[in-house]
């Protein structure tokens, strides 16, 4: 992914955009974005997770949107809780996303962010001519599943109606205050029965933990928005999680 203020890619599907191109720009974000997109520019992939995708290209290629707007509490997040009934990682909180689809087009390139708009479409109703692209992060893995994950960024410029859309696949969509998460109190470390240990929020009536909670957690960390809180707080996780 280019990482100087705009590129720009030929577009000639039929679905997400429809437009004749799709674009990540910074152009007219709000200041307080700023320190984000800054971040997504410079961030390592190592400086995101010690999960990176094999050297040998194996992996499901997948992308998610990671969607800022402004809402009555200031600035949020978009979020969902994955069905019980799903086979990866069910009744999980998320970011909307999935796997790439042949007619997304390039991994390399504009796919993961039609991938991005096109699933938080499916998910949860979003309108992405509502949404400006403005960064990709390095892409990640996540073992359990094999997904290599790109999370791309997006600010609600014009927002839409959202909810569910398929509650075989979502139970409920839901926006998170950006200074919840900043939160201290709402701040713990899970504990997964494997003994892995990371970074978790109590928000809205959820525990979002996991592949979301980390990502959420070094994009406070690095746009310096992250406050100190008690990483010894721990919350365990069952076994089916």
């Amino acid at each position: 992914m280019k990482t100087h203020e705009q590129s720009h890619v030929e577009d000639h599907s039929a679905g997400v955009g429809r437009d004749d191109a799709i674009s990540v720009s910074t152009d007219g974000l709000p200041e307080w974005l700023e320190p984000v997109a800054r971040a997504a520019r410079t961030i390592e992939p190592q400086q995101l997770s010690r999960f990176l995708p094999p050297e040998n290209g194996a992996g499901r290629q997948s992308a998610v949107l990671v969607l800022f707007g402004e809402g009555e509490r200031g600035p949020e997040l978009l979020l969902m809780e994955r069905s019980g009934s799903l086979r990866s990682h069910p009744g999980q909180p998320s970011f909307p996303g999935g796997a790439l689809d042949p007619e997304d087009g390039d991994q390399a390139t504009a796919g993961p962010l039609r991938a991005a708009l096109r699933e938080a479409e499916e998910e949860t109703g979003l309108d992405p001519r509502g949404v400006q692209l403005f960064g990709v992060l390095p892409r990640l893995y996540i073992p359990v599943s094999s997904f290599v994950v790109t999370p791309v960024l997006g600010w609600w410029r014009a927002p839409s109606p959202v909810g569910v859309v398929d509650p075989a696949e979502t139970a409920r969509v839901f926006t998170v205050p950006v200074v919840d998460l900043t939160d201290p109190a709402n701040r713990v470390m899970t504990v997964h029965p494997s003994g892995h240990r990371g970074p978790a929020f109590l928000v809205e009536s959820a525990l979002v933990w996991g592949f979301t909670a980390g990502v959420i957690d070094r994009i406070l960390h690095f746009a310096g928005w992250e406050r100190p809180w008690d990483g010894t707080r721990q919350v365990p996780l069952d076994w089916r999680a």
